[in-house]
């Protein structure tokens, strides 16, 4: 039998260790009522034969809307329900350690297998955390261009269940007392009750609990006292406060950027803002032939271009100046870039480096889940080998080395995981975070009602 510092090592034993410790770290998705599995996608993805994927019908609803007046002479229309498929795969994950690794943890009186099991628990919990993350990350990512079904039900769904409040000014831009409400009835109107869990930065649940906002459940002791539990509701939703929630930055002031002309254009140089290429004497006016007159020139040719890479910036010149000023929902966006390209023999334009002349400043944005019972599918299924250790005699001194091995089911309830012929053998984060891979679940003629999806989001400053 294996050992790992100088204990023997059983595999099934060590599970049922792995199994039973609670876990401690904070990685409050994994742990929580929105996770869950979906039966059929278990049946045909748990055997170990290496299975990667699967599709799983998901069946159409019959409409109240097709009723018929009956008035005795009348055929009766028919209609037909329509059946859909999820896709599902398969994410496999390894690791390893060494004997080193866990040895300085071990102490008289402290059990070997409590100890290195409880580390095996939270390290798993974090690797699901991660790809919960990653999933979510990709489902609000998936690509609205085109005119098909599938690009048609994404924008639907993003643009309801998306909450965006960063861009109001002041207090508007953080949580308050409308803002759960709001955004669930955004994204699920009437069926708004699906949403049960609402998961956040602890930056956010402290705004809450400032304005009274999050509501403590409460127990009763032997002594007849009610006391608080650490567990929160908002708007009767469970809250549970993890800091690996998603953070972003947004400018909250303009940025300046300048570049200086340090010789005028002869007719025909170009120069090549961004996307933007402006041919001197023809695309700016030359009539003013001085660098002075060169940079008021571009600047007005910038201002009246469509173009969006320079369309969100303010252009004007001060002397031989062209300067760029962020307008508002771009700040931050920064410097534009420079290209010139003279005319052979005769062309004269010289610019200077571009240059910030006033920093933009930004403020941090949380990125808040809402999710329903069950609405994320990350269900572990093992692996063939799930535990091993191996030992190596001659390196060190000789050591042992632990390793670990899981697969998981991966899917979202109502948004289908579409399979790129690139995956082969198991989903890698980058996968799951690829909006392209995801689609709301439809038949290629209609998608299934973004209202039935317990998935919402909201942005906010705090």
């Amino acid at each position: 039998m294996a050992k790992f510092n100088s204990k023997s090592f059983n595999p099934q034993a060590f599970g049922a260790y792995v199994d039973r410790i609670p876990n401690v770290t904070k990685s409050e998705l994994a742990r929580s009522g929105a996770v869950g599995a979906n039966e059929n996608a278990r049946n045909a993805l748990s055997n170990q034969t290496g299975s990667l994927y699967a599709r799983v019908p998901y069946f159409g609803r019959i409409s109240g809307l097709t009723s018929q007046n009956n008035d005795g002479g009348t055929n009766i229309d028919t209609t037909t329900t329509t059946t859909y498929e999820q896709g599902f795969v398969v994410a496999s994950r390894m690791d390893s350690w060494t004997e080193r690794s866990f040895s300085k943890n071990i102490t008289a009186g402290v059990d070997f297998m409590d100890n290195v099991a409880a580390q095996i628990s939270d390290y798993k919990v974090q690797v699901m955390q991660t790809m919960l993350l990653k999933m979510l990350e990709g489902v609000f990512s998936m690509p609205t261009t085109g005119n098909t079904v599938a690009s048609n039900a994404a924008s639907a769904f993003l643009s309801k269940h998306v909450y965006d409040i960063t861009s109001q000014v002041g207090e508007a831009a953080y949580v308050g007392a409308t803002t759960l409400n709001k955004a669930i009835q955004k994204a699920c109107g009437d069926n708004k009750d699906i949403f049960k869990i609402v998961i956040m930065h602890s930056e956010v649940a402290t705004n809450l609990e400032n304005l009274n906002l999050m509501k403590f459940l409460t127990y009763t002791d032997k002594d007849g006292i009610t006391r608080d539990l650490n567990i929160g509701t908002w708007n009767g939703r469970t809250v549970l406060i993890d800091d690996s929630m998603p953070t972003g930055s947004i400018g909250t002031t303009a940025g300046v950027y300048e570049m200086q002309i340090t010789t005028k254009a002869a007719v025909g140089d170009k120069i090549k803002i961004n996307d933007v290429e402006l041919i001197a004497g023809t695309d700016f006016d030359l009539t003013t032939d001085t660098a002075t007159g060169n940079a008021a020139a571009i600047a007005t040719a910038l201002n009246a271009s469509s173009d969006a890479s320079v369309s969100h910036y303010t252009w004007s010149s001060t002397g031989t100046k062209l300067k760029a000023t962020e307008d508002s929902g771009y700040y931050g966006e920064g410097a534009f870039e420079v290209l010139v390209t003279k005319v052979a023999s005769t062309g004269t334009l010289v610019v200077g480096d571009v240059d910030t002349a006033t920093e933009p400043v930004f403020e941090t944005t949380y990125t808040t889940y809402v999710l329903g019972d069950g609405a994320i599918v990350l269900d572990s299924i093992g692996d063939s080998v799930p535990y091993e250790m191996s030992r190596d005699p001659k390196t060190n001194g000789g050591q042992d080395t632990l390793f670990v091995r899981d697969r998981y089911i991966c899917g979202v309830n109502g948004i289908s995981f579409e399979k790129p012929v690139s995956l082969t053998a198991s989903a890698s984060n980058s996968d799951l975070e690829t909006g392209t891979n995801w689609q709301v679940v439809n038949d290629g003629t209609t998608a299934i009602p973004h209202k039935s999806i317990a998935i919402a989001r909201i942005i906010s400053k705090g």
